[in-house]
């Protein structure tokens, strides 16, 4: 298997990740939106109404082999949208959009991220997690790997931008040639986007021109590194011993972990998280900074399985965690942790409800919306996060220890279908 696969697999295939933290108090949480399919990204309008994306359940079109090559193929439908919540109601109001999923509607790949410019104008990032060479000839013409531009009016876009297309022409990173854009931002008239698949930051017009990738992200090397006990639940069995075979694994072993999101910092510097490859090192994710020489330095580390960041108008900047135990307990508690200027971390919410956690924004009033189960079809919530009470934690690696994690997509159960959502036309 080959690392950045594996990894892309996994992350494809709902991860699992988790910070040793313990919130020292709880914060305080409600729903605000239930029933979502794989909810990704989410972002307010300046209108300042909350949109999320759906990556939805795919459907029984073409299919396509996972990054991995191992397991259930992944079949393309148009189960993929765009929901608007509004004065406690939710709408899907961009439908059809394109999906890829495996057959029970988990591990699903499509929209992931939505943005808004300064006008209002909406950007949606459509995900993939394979090879795009597989995309156009088993799929044919869809938007899967690209940005687009939706008209919510009209439930119709137009393509921005085909990273898939620009992974299978330059491979920047020279490793496996995979596309899994994740997370976006936008500065200004330029795009900025993370492909997991391809390993890299790309940069993009708006108006689709001069697409170029800014930064390829290095392979760690790990010293005795902790690899899964014999019998573990994996989407990727060839990487789990057998019952009762013993592992001596390498003092030495190269993991490749993945950018997951990317935000622009009060610096002016792209700020972009990690997620940690194979075997998922206990505290071994890191938070990226890409200033304006274009180089990635280590801004933060002692993570595990970073989904995303976000920063409020304070500066501070929020870390996402997926999980906080290793995904073989079936313990899916994820943490929203604080970085504030001066590298103290606070955890403002571990567990008590956050399951399996996958975006998160800041609202105007300074809540933490968060995308609640985003791994789970017909399962997924919107929290918002407030009356956020807790202590700061040491600024140092050793303040936020993590477990390994392994592939957690067969832990989770199909869930029955629930029905659309307020009146909401329902995934197909």
């Amino acid at each position: 298997m080959k690392l950045k696969q594996l990894t892309i697999t996994i992350l494809t295939f709902c991860v699992a990740a988790f910070s040793g933290i313990k919130a020292a108090s709880a914060a305080s949480f409600s729903v605000i939106a239930d029933g979502l399919y794989n909810a990704g990204g989410l972002s307010f309008s300046p209108d300042g109404n909350l949109y999320v994306t759906e990556a939805g359940i795919g459907g029984s079109g073409g299919c396509v082999p996972p990054a991995s090559g191992q397991g259930d193929s992944l079949c393309y439908g148009t189960s993929g949208a765009v929901t608007k919540i509004e004065n406690g109601k939710t709408e899907r109001i961009l439908t059809g959009l394109p999906s890829l999923a495996l057959p029970d509607g988990t591990g699903a790949a499509g929209p992931r991220d939505i943005k808004f410019d300064a006008q209002g104008k909406p950007y949606v990032l459509i995900g993939y997690g394979a090879n795009p060479a597989f995309r156009d000839r088993n799929l044919g013409n869809t938007d899967l790997a690209k940005i687009i531009a939706p008209d919510f009016n009209t439930n119709s876009w137009t393509s921005v931008a085909d990273l898939g297309n620009y992974e299978l022409t330059n491979n920047p990173d020279g490793g496996d040639v995979d596309s899994n854009p994740l997370g976006f931002v936008i500065d200004g008239k330029k795009l900025l986007a993370v492909d997991a698949g391809a390993n890299d930051l790309l940069s993009v017009n708006t108006d689709g021109n001069n697409l170029q990738a800014m930064v390829a992200f290095p392979q760690d090397i790990l010293a005795n590194p902790v690899f899964p006990p014999s019998g573990t639940p994996s989407n990727e069995p060839a990487q789990v011993p057998s019952q009762g075979e013993v592992v001596q694994g390498p003092s030495q072993f190269a993991s490749q972990p993945v950018p997951s999101s990317v935000t622009k910092g009060p610096d002016g510097a792209y700020y972009i998280s990690q997620f940690t490859g194979f075997p998922f090192p206990e505290g071994g994710a890191k938070i990226y900074k890409v200033g304006a020489d274009g180089k990635p330095t280590v801004y933060a580390d002692g993570f595990t399985q970073l989904t995303d960041l976000e920063f409020d108008p304070e500066g501070n900047l929020y870390a996402l965690q997926y999980a906080n135990q290793s995904a073989w307990k079936g313990d899916f508690d994820g943490s929203v942790i604080k970085i504030a200027p001066d590298g103290t971390r606070t955890t403002l919410l571990s567990g008590d409800g956050l399951e399996s956690p996958s975006a998160l924004t800041i609202g105007a009033d300074g809540a933490v919306y968060v995308t609640n189960r985003g791994d789970r079809p017909g399962d997924g919530q919107v929290l918002r996060i407030e009356n956020i009470k807790s202590v700061p934690e040491p600024d140092s690696a050793l303040g936020i220890l993590a477990i390994a994690a392994f592939g957690v997509g067969c832990l989770h159960k199909k869930k029955a279908t629930k029905p659309p959502i307020n009146g909401a036309v329902a995934l197909k």
